[in-house]
């Protein structure tokens, strides 16, 4: 899968811009605050629908005017796909000039995998991170899995209004079968992606350190089959009844499980160090790009934003030596002559206060 044109017009700080970019690696190169991240993100949007940096829509339009327009242009193994996104009084997406409905028919038309600073800390931060990670993989993956997550978030919402309203047990129950089912299967998925990517990430990361043999593991309600999550499920929120009715929210569920990261053993999300979760973060990432290559048949589009620049020389070479395979837009304030060397031969651009040029 490749971009092969960016349009963006009245978004963040750009009027207009039209980008062509290369096959192999992109650069976007510049200054702090001129809007190589805002290009980054524009390429998110049309992706899954939605900013990595701000939950408001209403923000990307630029300032002072009423709309914005992010339109990309993707081609694959088989053919050419359009995604359109218009943000005016509402969020309005087109594929191939058809405009959808739901935005889980966004899913997987345009993979993208993004690396910023911020995601070094997927590792190091709190559960809430991990479980974005595996989202946003999935929800890629399967518009089965966004339409089941969408679902039992929606019901999750409605037994915590309900907790707030001292309610029976009876009435509890009825929402905990909801959700008991929907959630087992948002858990089936999930365990089932760390499953997979365990062993790939276990490559990677040994390639990263050359000694340190990291492992994955969900954790969450417990089960073979959907059947089976779904009773323990029922029996955990039984147990949890009184404790939820307390506090008037849901203690149990996919929105409180976790993927735990051990190296040699040893748990890197409280006892790692700083290093040592970086390099997994780095893992767990390259990992992502594996295996939605091996589950869709083609890599997804790499997206590193100014992460060279928090990666020390040695990470840096890992991950250079690992983007040859697909395409990558990267961004920095400057990139050394021995990093240039490391990419080979890459398209290069220079931004300015919200205008691109091909160097």
């Amino acid at each position: 899968m490749q971009i092969e044109k960016l349009t963006i017009k009245n978004y963040r700080n750009y009027a207009s811009a039209e980008v062509k970019l290369g096959g192999g690696v992109n650069l976007f190169i510049g200054n702090n605050a001129q809007g190589k991240t805002n290009l980054l993100e524009s390429v998110y949007l049309a992706s899954v629908g939605r900013s990595a940096r701000t939950p408001r829509w209403q923000e990307l339009i630029k300032w002072g005017e009423n709309e914005a327009l992010v339109r990309v242009t993707v081609r694959k193994e088989v053919g050419r796909d359009e995604v359109e996104v218009r943000l005016d009084k509402e969020k309005r997406v087109a594929i191939n000039g058809l405009p959808i409905t739901r935005i889980g028919e966004l899913m997987g038309v345009v993979k993208t995998v993004l690396f910023s600073p911020d995601e070094l800390k997927i590792v190091k931060d709190g559960p809430g991170e991990r479980r974005r990670f595996m989202d946003i993989a999935l929800c890629q993956l399967s518009k089965a899995y966004f339409y089941a997550l969408t679902r039992y978030n929606k019901i999750l919402a409605q037994r915590n209004k309900l907790l707030k309203g001292n309610p029976t047990d009876e009435a509890i129950e009825v929402w905990d079968m909801q959700l008991a089912k929907e959630g087992a299967r948002v858990v089936k998925t999930r365990r089932g992606f760390v499953n997979r990517l365990s062993p790939i990430a276990e490559e990677v990361h040994s390639d990263i350190t050359g000694t340190e043999k990291l492992f994955l593991s969900y954790e969450g309600i417990e089960g073979i089959d959907v059947g089976e999550i779904e009773s323990n499920f029922l029996k955990a929120l039984e147990k949890s009844r009184e404790r939820d009715k307390a506090f008037a929210v849901t203690h149990i569920g996919p929105q409180r499980d976790d993927i735990k990261v051990t190296a040699d053993g040893v748990d890197l999300r409280s006892f790692g160090s700083q290093g040592q979760q970086r390099s997994a973060s780095l893992s767990l990432k390259l990992a992502e790009m594996e295996l939605l290559k091996e589950t869709s048949g083609e890599y997804p589009v790499l997206l590193l934003d100014d992460v060279l620049s928090e990666l020390d020389n040695y990470r840096q070479t890992k991950l250079l030596s690992h983007i040859t395979a697909y395409q990558t837009i990267i961004t920095g304030t400057s990139v050394p002559d021995d990093v240039r060397e490391k990419l080979g031969s890459v398209t290069e651009f220079y931004v300015e206060a919200g205008k691109v040029i091909n160097n």
